[in-house]
């Protein structure tokens, strides 16, 4: 329609405009130039004859057109074409037009576009090519022209006209100054720039004649050679002289050159931002201890009778009786409610380590002391209870010597004045004992004997069968202490620095935790098995989640002094740590079946009372376990309870 109408010079902008051409001739011939250039003129365009083409007179201002939209019905549809400067009204088709391109459909009403594709090419593989032409015959043979490119390069590098790139090794060091070529202002400009610090200026130390203040003593001076030159507050000592031209050369100039200029080379330099923050916002928000009732809280009673450090204690499973031994050679056992000390066994050494049988059928105590652990029968809880005790001491099979051993390890049966007082069986070992512990079964126990210089520093155990065994072919550390997993057959051994898991069915090593602490003390295993605690001579208490990381949950550095022991409640969510400082603090330890949600760990309670004796506080712990409750016995000969 555009060629028709002999305008082929002039494109239409707009689909308005192409609409608009269907019905009349454009009179504008100016061309596809900008209208913005003829608005300041009367005319838009020029005709064929070359004669201007005026505008047409607009004399309407914003109120007629505000008339013309109230009252012109066709208002709406009407547009003002800006290259011919007249205003057009739209038809119905041309409307329907622009709505549809306005929704993004296609401009044909009849055009779909979900027609059916068509194959020119079928996904079939067929047998014969779409054309039988023969390949062309320079597809087979080698191109000439690449063989003539390839003579010539032959040729030049033969005559030596070409020569291959050599690698320039330079062999030699280069040594250049490193701040030659910084430039201050371009350096200043920078953002992230840290200027290198400068040397503190000289004091009176450096003058060549100080004040007497600042000259050294003969003990200044001795302690300063005595010194790791690393500790020194002063790398010289100050001297004194009468005038500035006695004052010799500085011995260490060159060396003092050397070590600033190794700092400024090596050591980064690191820009700290100082951040705004609340400091209590720091503060992670805890619960209160009101609402994690109940824990221990006040001293109760007071169990006196020991004449020597009480070095361990353990409490009966019905929660009755208290047993503790002491380094005045003696096992005492103390009705709990009262404190009345209702037996008392000599055993003829330092007691290390005592343990109740957890099973609650039977009423035995293991006692270590030098290198015997002491099988004891109190005799403290009804007749069935005691013969179920007696039968299990006595079980042993037909066919089997009643002392038999591994290596070094002797079983006998007490007599005479020992059996009197309750001691059934004796296990001597080949060294000194230092822990015994029960498995939760109450048939097998394991004993501990540090050693570096053996393998054989960890004994199991088996009651009914009077059999022991080392599990262990070599240890690797010293081992300080052992503990039974309380459900599943795992074996948790504490050497120094690391606790390593056992499996003892698979007989592998199952994990090492790191402890992250110089020398472990003692070690305890959450009741549902999944969590370890573990007290160091460095002050520390490391609490393990074994689901989540070999390394420590939580570091809590709450006591001054060493930690000595630390315990588990069986049933409530507590446990506690005591220490040199004579303390024992209380924690409320939350462990959830959720396994995305962490341990809620709060201090909850510090226990005073123990008095400090030879620089020794509270030397074991150990809860009650049914009550929250909490027993601890100290350096002082006494064991306390806070409940």
């Amino acid at each position: 329609r555009l060629e028709a109408s002999g305008s082929h010079r002039s494109r239409p902008s707009s689909v308005l405009c192409v609409m608009h051409l269907e019905y009349k001739d454009i009179r504008n011939t100016v061309g596809n130039i900008p209208v913005e250039w003829y608005k300041d003129f009367p005319h838009i365009g020029y005709n064929l004859d070359g004669k201007k083409i005026y505008k047409p007179i607009r004399n309407k201002d914003e109120l007629d057109d505000f008339l013309d939209k109230m009252e012109n019905p066709e208002y709406w549809r009407t547009v003002h074409d800006k290259q011919t400067g007249s205003d057009i009204v739209l038809s119905d088709d041309q409307v329907e037009l622009v709505n549809r391109l306005q929704r993004g459909q296609f401009g044909d009403v009849n055009f779909n576009e979900y027609e059916p594709m068509v194959e020119f090419f079928s996904s079939d593989v067929m047998i014969h090519p779409i054309t039988n032409r023969p390949a062309d015959k320079r597809s087979f043979i080698p191109s000439l022209t690449e063989k003539e490119k390839v003579s010539k390069l032959v040729h030049a590098i033969k005559m030596g006209w070409l020569k291959p790139r050599r690698v320039e090794d330079d062999g030699r060091g280069r040594y250049y100054d490193l701040w030659a070529s910084e430039d201050s202002s371009i350096l200043a400009r920078h953002r992230m720039h840290l200027p290198a610090p400068k040397i503190p200026l000289p004091g009176h130390h450096e003058s060549y004649n100080p004040p007497p203040e600042y000259l050294f003593t003969d003990e200044e001076r001795a302690l300063w050679e005595q010194q790791d030159p690393g500790d020194r507050k002063l790398p010289f000592v100050p001297r004194k002289y009468s005038s500035l031209r006695q004052v010799p050369a500085f011995s260490h100039f060159i060396h003092e050159r050397f070590e600033r200029c190794l700092d400024l080379y090596l050591c980064p330099r690191q820009r700290k931002m100082r951040v705004n923050v609340n400091p209590e916002d720091l503060i992670p928000q805890l619960p209160k201890p009101k609402d994690l009732q109940p824990f221990p809280t006040t001293q109760s009673l007071v169990y006196r009778g020991h004449s020597g450090l009480v070095r361990s204690i353990s409490v009966s499973p019905s929660g009755q009786w208290l047993a503790s031994g002491s380094d005045d050679g003696s096992v005492r056992f103390w009705e709990v409610c009262s404190s009345r000390c209702m037996k008392m066994v000599q055993v003829g050494g330092a007691v290390k380590s005592v343990a109740w049988n957890p099973n609650p059928s039977v009423c035995l105590l293991a006692v270590a002391l030098d290198s015997v652990v002491l099988i004891l029968s109190p005799s403290l809880a009804d007749k069935q209870v005691i013969l179920s005790s007696e039968r299990l001491l006595s079980a042993q099979q037909e066919g089997e010597e009643p002392a038999e051993g591994n290596g070094s390890v002797v079983w006998s049966e007490a007599e005479g004045e020992e059996l009197n007082q309750g001691v059934r069986l004796k296990i001597q070992h080949p060294k000194a004992v230092h822990q015994v512990v029960w498995h939760a079964k109450g048939d097998y126990l394991a004993s501990v004997m540090p050693d570096n210089t053996s393998h054989l520093q960890v004994y199991i155990h088996q009651l009914s069968r009077r059999r022991s065994q080392n599990p262990f072919s070599r240890n690797k550390g010293l081992v300080q202490c052992v503990s039974f997993h309380p459900i599943r057959p795992y074996f948790f051994v504490a050497t120094q620095r690391s606790i390593r898991i056992y499996n003892l069915v698979k007989q592998e090593m199952t994990k090492k935790l790191q402890a992250n602490s110089k020398w472990i003390s003692s070690m305890a295993v959450h009741p549902g098995g999944d969590h370890v605690i573990c007290g160091s001579y460095d002050c520390k208490l490391s609490w393990f989640d074994l689901d989540l990381s070999t390394k420590p949950y939580k570091m809590l550095r709450h006591h001054k002094k060493a930690v000595r022991g630390v315990a588990y409640h069986r049933l409530y969510p507590l446990f506690a740590s005591a220490s040199d400082d004579g303390s024992v603090i209380v924690c409320h330890g939350t462990v959830y079946n959720d396994l995305l949600q962490n341990p809620l760990i709060v201090p909850v309670k510090v226990l005073r009372g123990h008095v400090m004796t030879h620089d020794l506080g509270v030397l074991d712990v150990t809860f009650h376990p049914t009550q929250p409750w909490v027993f601890s016995s100290g350096a002082d000969a006494t064991i306390r309870l806070f409940t």
